[in-house]
């Protein structure tokens, strides 16, 4: 038990940010001296950055706080080590990978700074999202099944002379997330959709349902358009972070895709 609580207090404190900002006298000048141990100055960046991070409270973050958690650290170590805790197998492997893991953030912070998101990148991303999603939205619902003869079957109910609920069939035979809410897949952009199942869509007419099913690599579906909408394209400025977020993503997947195809993996 003390090892887990030990376990959880190092991958605790080593949950801290790769570059910490701090100013060079503050980093060079200890914050203080435990046992003869000097306690970097540059662990106040990294504690109040976690604490932060934690939403601790402003008391928390003061010079002396942070002083006090240095410092109680360092005899937590120092009482580990005298103990020979540093030797457990699950401590020494949980220190590793939090090494580990601060080396792949200092890895992906460095390649990131190597190759910035400029401004200009994340507008053309902008305009050409906002093209893509073009100036209408469609809310529809569909029945979604395995075969043409069972999508058959759903429209020959559709319009016998005692019409079926769309929203029933889907409900009782739809193989799609959808079927509880009847069908309904609620107000989608064509350009989110496979190609297929939008150019049918599009094509509708409100309260129209497709005259022949529609094959996708889902299967096969019978739909109905419910009603459209114009599109209010969110303004530039308020996702152009969620963009430059994205897009640093993608470059972090290249990354690892690169590293991967270049490496040994057995």
């Amino acid at each position: 038990m003390k090892n887990a609580r030990l376990l959880s207090f190092l991958i605790a404190c080593c949950a801290l940010p790769v570059q910490a900002a701090a100013a060079p006298d503050a980093a060079d000048k200890p914050l203080a001296v435990v046992n003869g141990e000097a306690v970097p100055g540059l662990y106040a960046s990294f504690i109040r950055q976690n604490r932060v991070k934690r939403n601790m409270p402003p008391e928390s973050l003061t010079d002396d706080a942070i002083k006090e958690g240095a410092v109680t650290a360092t005899l937590l170590a120092q009482e580990a080590v005298k103990k020979g805790l540093d030797k457990n197998p699950t401590v020494a492997a949980a220190l590793e990978f939090q090494k580990m893991e601060l080396l792949g953030r200092a890895a992906l912070e460095d390649y990131l700074r190597a190759h910035p998101i400029t401004d200009e990148t994340v507008k053309a991303e902008y305009e050409n999202a906002k093209e893509k999603a073009g100036e209408t939205e469609y809310r529809a619902r569909h029945i979604l099944v395995n075969s043409e003869k069972e999508a058959k079957e759903m429209l020959a109910k559709l319009n016998a002379r005692k019409k079926a609920k769309f929203e029933d069939l889907a409900k009782k035979y739809s193989k799609d997330t959808s079927a509880g809410n009847g069908g309904d897949l609620g107000w989608v952009l064509p350009a989110n959709l496979v190609p297929e199942f939008a150019q049918t869509m599009v094509d509708l007419k409100k309260g129209e349902i497709t005259k022949n099913p529609v094959q996708t690599r889902f299967g096969w579906h019978v739909i109905r358009l419910e009603e459209t909408r114009k599109l209010d394209f969110p303004d530039y400025e308020k996702i152009k972070n969620r963009i430059a977020g994205q897009l640093q993503q993608q470059q972090i997947g290249k990354l690892v895709r690169e590293l991967a195809a270049t490496a040994k993996i057995e």
